[in-house]
C-alpha cells in the first residue's frame, strides 16, 4: 500500500473524532442554553397605569416580573402603546388594568390579550365604583351616571383593590409563593390604613366653609366622598382630559365658584394648565392654580414617585391651599 493511501486513511480517521467532538460540544451548548432560558423564564405581569403598577410591585415583590406600560407624568386617558408593548400584553401571565374607560387608547389591546387567553383584571370594577355627578346634573351627554375610574383618590378603595390583585396573582400566575404574596399584601394594607388615618387628620383641618373643590377635570369624586368634600365643578366638565369645555361650561363654572366663594383650582400636573389659566382670566385673575399629581406618578425622586408619596403630596398641597388666608 502506498504511503499516500496510509496518510489519507490516517487523516480521515483523525477527522471523524474531531467532527464527533464538535457535534457533542454543540449539543451540550444547546442543552445548556436551553436550561438557562428555562431558568430565566420568570412569571410576567403587565400593568397599564403607573399608579396600579406601583401597588402591584409592592404586592408581587420578587415573585414575578412586573412591567408597567405608562411612563411617569403621562396622562392615562391619552397614552398609547408601541408594537412591542402590545406584544408584551399578549405574552403576560396576568394583565392588571384600571378599566371603567380610563385607558382609552389601550383598552383594545387589553381586549386582544384577553381574547388570546391571557388572564386580565379590571381593578376599577373591584373598587365599588361611584358615578359621575356634576353640580348642575348637566354633564356631557351620555356621561352622567357613568362609572368614575379615579378610585385611587380614596385609599380605602385602593386597599380593596390591592387585596383583589393579590388574589389574582395567586390564582393566575404560576410559580409565585402564595404565602409571600399574602404577606406583602398584608404589609401594604397596614401602610394604606396609616395613609387613610393621616389624610383624615390632615383634611379635617380644612374649615367647613372651604371644603369645596374645583379641578381640571372630574378626578376627585372618591376623595370627596371619603373625606367630606364637595366637588362643585371642573374646568373640563368630564371624567376624561380628552374632552373640551365650551364657553357655556366655563360660564357655569365661574358662577358656581362665585356662589361658593371658591378661588382655588386644582390642576393635574400631567396636563397643561392652559384651561385653568383661561378660568383665571375669566374671573379677573383672582384664582389660584395648584398643581397636583392626581393621575400619574412622577419620575423617581420627583416627589410623587409612589402611590403613598403621591397621596401625601396631594393632601399636603390641598390642605395648604384650602386653609390659606
Amino acid at each position: 500500500m502506498s504511503r499516500t493511501g496510509v496518510n489519507h486513511r490516517a487523516r480521515a480517521g483523525t477527522a471523524r473524532p474531531r467532527h464527533l467532538i464538535a457535534g457533542l460540544l454543540a449539543l451540550v451548548t444547546a442543552v445548556t442554553a436551553g436550561a438557562c432560558t428555562t431558568g430565566d423564564d420568570r412569571p410576567s405581569i403587565v400593568v397599564t397605569t403607573n399608579i396600579l403598577g406601583d401597588v402591584t410591585r409592592e404586592i408581587v415583590g420578587d415573585e414575578a416580573d412586573v412591567t408597567v406600560l405608562m411612563k411617569p407624568n403621562a396622562d392615562p386617558h391619552s397614552f398609547g402603546l408601541s408594537a412591542v408593548q402590545a406584544a408584551e400584553l399578549e405574552q403576560a401571565d396576568l394583565v392588571v388594568y384600571n378599566g371603567l374607560g380610563l385607558e382609552e387608547n389601550v383598552l383594545r389591546h387589553v381586549d386582544a390579550a384577553r381574547e388570546s387567553g391571557v388572564a386580565t383584571f379590571a381593578a376599577g370594577e373591584a373598587a365599588d365604583p361611584l358615578t359621575f355627578h356634576t353640580a348642575d346634573d348637566g354633564g356631557p351627554e351620555g356621561e352622567e351616571g357613568q362609572p368614575d375610574p379615579h378610585f385611587w383618590t380614596d385609599p380605602e378603595r385602593m386597599h380593596k383593590v390591592t387585596d383583589r390583585i393579590a388574589d389574582q396573582v395567586v390564582e393566575h400566575v404560576t410559580g409565585v409563593d402564595p404565602r409571600t404574596i399574602q404577606n406583602n399584601a398584608d404589609r401594604y394594607a397596614k401602610q394604606l390604613a396609616a395613609l387613610t388615618a393621616w389624610m383624615e387628620e390632615s383634611l379635617g383641618r380644612v374649615p367647613a366653609d372651604r371644603r369645596a373643590l374645583v379641578t381640571n377635570h372630574h378626578v376627585f369624586g372618591y376623595l370627596a366622598d371619603r373625606f367630606g368634600f364637595e366637588v362643585i365643578g371642573a374646568v373640563i366638565p368630564s371624567g376624561t382630559t380628552l374632552a373640551s369645555p365650551s364657553s357655556a361650561d366655563l360660564r357655569s363654572l365661574t358662577e358656581a365658584m362665585d356662589g361658593a366663594g371658591v378661588r382655588t383650582v386644582f390642576a393635574d400636573s400631567s396636563q397643561p394648565k392652559r384651561l385653568a389659566e383661561v378660568l383665571r382670566a375669566e374671573m379677573g385673575g383672582e384664582v389660584r392654580v395648584v398643581e397636583l399629581h392626581s393621575e400619574s406618578l412622577t419620575a423617581r425622586g420627583a416627589g410623587a414617585d409612589t402611590y403613598l408619596r403621591m397621596m401625601r403630596a396631594n393632601t399636603t398641597a390641598m390642605v395648604t391651599s384650602l386653609t390659606r388666608d
